[in-house]
């Protein structure tokens, strides 16, 4: 059985990625991966933990009843998301990477985000890469 990861925010590009990477791990028969990245320090403190957590507790209960077979990740161990989906997907031997990307202004669109720059050139698969 092969691996899809998904690189999981909780913002309209976030559930966008979750739902392709649903439905990739269902039509390749595949295992799901979700990631959800923080760099930690300071800003990412007890209230954000917590709304971190519970937007994980929501992401297990769409997965259960996707019936998709599923791991979930959160991590915050203080390296770029970009970092962490990267080694996920090599780790797993993933055949998808799957991540969002959020609208920008027609000079926004010349430079891609570093995140999202990184994961395309540097994923050891192919990345599918979806816009909210």
């Amino acid at each position: 059985m092969g691996t899809v990861v998904v690189g999981y925010v909780p913002k309209p590009e976030g559930e966008a990625a979750l739902a392709a990477g649903i439905n990739e791990a269902k039509l390749r028969g595949s295992k799901l991966v979700v990631v959800n990245s923080h760099r930690g320090g300071q800003e990412f403190d007890g209230s954000k933990a917590r709304a971190a957590e519970d937007d994980m507790a929501g992401i297990k209960t769409r997965l259960d009843e996707a019936g998709v077979e599923h791991d979930i990740r959160q991590l915050v161990r203080g390296f770029e998301p970009a970092e962490d989906l990267i080694s996920i997907a090599e780790a797993n031997q993933a055949e998808l990477l799957v991540i969002g990307l959020r609208r920008r202004s027609p000079v926004g669109k010349l430079i891609l985000g570093s995140n999202a720059q990184r994961v395309l050139l540097d994923a050891p698969c192919p990345v599918l890469a979806v816009k909210a």
